[in-house]
């Protein structure tokens, strides 16, 4: 069994305890989440995501078996990590390997939970339309999550191998990236609006299936006289798991951007979604306040974008991961104190979702 495999079965055994744990033991009934529980929970992934930043900055090289210098040049040449061997030096060689490979995944980590609050901006809007009770939150955020990171691996491992072998593809990710944060840019205060009567996959699971068309409590399927049925809620995770299908197209190159290892790619991706959960508790009620944050994420993109097209020229001119960390957090940061500078007034608002509310109209 390669080093690879063994690094990347250990992870996901990781992440399903942290799935377990939050499933099994912090929720056992389906209750509202509060700000504390989220909190508490965002501390803690948060913490855990720090934390194995430290295990890659201490035994990144165990990742790829990494035990002489003609393997460690050929796994930096692979994957065009910005570092200088040492000749002669392994031990140094390495520690100068595994804090750049330590920082390029906590920049993809960045980026990926950064980016992720665009998609908080839709899943509001989708439990809004729909008329999700608040205590059915944390089960679609949950299964959603789950369904997410299935679909990342896929994504992230195929557009690994398409790089490897297309290397023009750098191109194309770069180019539609500063298109997405132009077309961000030019449509921040544009109103975004959820159809739940038209949206297209209720539409398709009209036409192919049984469809219940009320709540019932927190389940997905429904018997009905024999038959089996879907519910509304079934219906709104399906919309959260194609939502972050499409905020995948953007968020996956953009992270390719920082660091080719797709192993990198994927620790980084999966400890920014797990992290989505109670992140959507904490900011869901006052995500509005940040009135400069789709500003921000469209510089973002812009930036990433235009890195990957010059990317040549920016490695000649000694450009390097600590460069991208400095400038994303600088762009983010920028957005977040402005915002709360500058606070929008309130009668120009938009409404945002209520945590305590427990409806289940559909």
């Amino acid at each position: 069994m390669s080093n690879e495999l063994i690094f990347l079965l250990s992870f996901l055994i990781f992440i399903c305890f942290i799935l377990a744990l939050d499933l099994g033991l912090l929720h056992k009934k389906s209750d509202k989440i509060s700000l504390k529980q989220a909190g508490l929970m965002s501390f803690f992934v948060v913490s855990l995501a720090i934390g194995f930043y430290f295990v890659l900055t201490s035994y990144g090289h165990l990742l790829h078996g990494i035990d002489s210098i003609e393997k460690l040049q050929k796994v930096i040449n692979a994957h065009h990590h910005p570092v200088k061997i040492i000749p002669g030096d392994l031990e140094s060689s390495i520690a100068l390997y595994n804090h750049n490979l330590g920082l390029e995944y906590l920049t993809g980590y960045l980026v990926e939970y950064a980016l992720s609050v665009d998609n908080i901006f839709v899943i509001v809007l989708v439990f809004t339309a729909f008329g999700v009770a608040p205590r059915n939150y944390h089960r679609v955020l949950f299964w959603g999550i789950l369904g997410a990171i299935l679909m990342r691996f896929v994504f992230i491992f195929v557009g690994a191998a398409l790089i490897a072998k297309f290397s023009w593809i750098m191109y194309l990710f770069g180019g539609f990236l500063v298109f997405t944060g132009i077309k961000m840019f030019w449509s921040r205060n544009e109103e975004e609006e959820i159809d739940s009567k038209n949206h297209p996959v209720v539409k398709f699971a009209n036409k192919y299936f049984n469809v219940h068309h009320s709540f019932v409590g927190n389940k997905f399927f429904i018997t009905i006289d024999g038959i089996k049925k879907i519910t509304p809620l079934f219906l709104v995770l399906i919309i959260i798991e194609f939502t972050d299908l499409i905020f995948a197209v953007d968020s996956i190159p953009a992270i390719f951007s920082v660091t080719k290892d797709a192993y990198v790619v994927f620790f980084s991706n999966i400890f920014a979604i797990i992290g989505l959960r109670s992140m959507f508790f904490l900011l869901a009620g006052i995500i509005d306040k940040f009135r400069f944050l789709k500003i921000g994420l469209a510089a973002l993109l812009t930036f990433i974008g235009l890195k990957m097209l010059f990317h040549i020229y920016l490695e000649e001119w000694g450009f390097t991961t600590t460069d991208s960390l400095i400038i994303i957090i600088s762009i983010l940061g920028l957005s977040i104190f402005t915002s709360l500078l500058f606070p929008e007034k309130k009668k120009d608002r938009k409404p945002t979702i209520k945590l305590n509310e427990d409806d289940d109209n559909y």
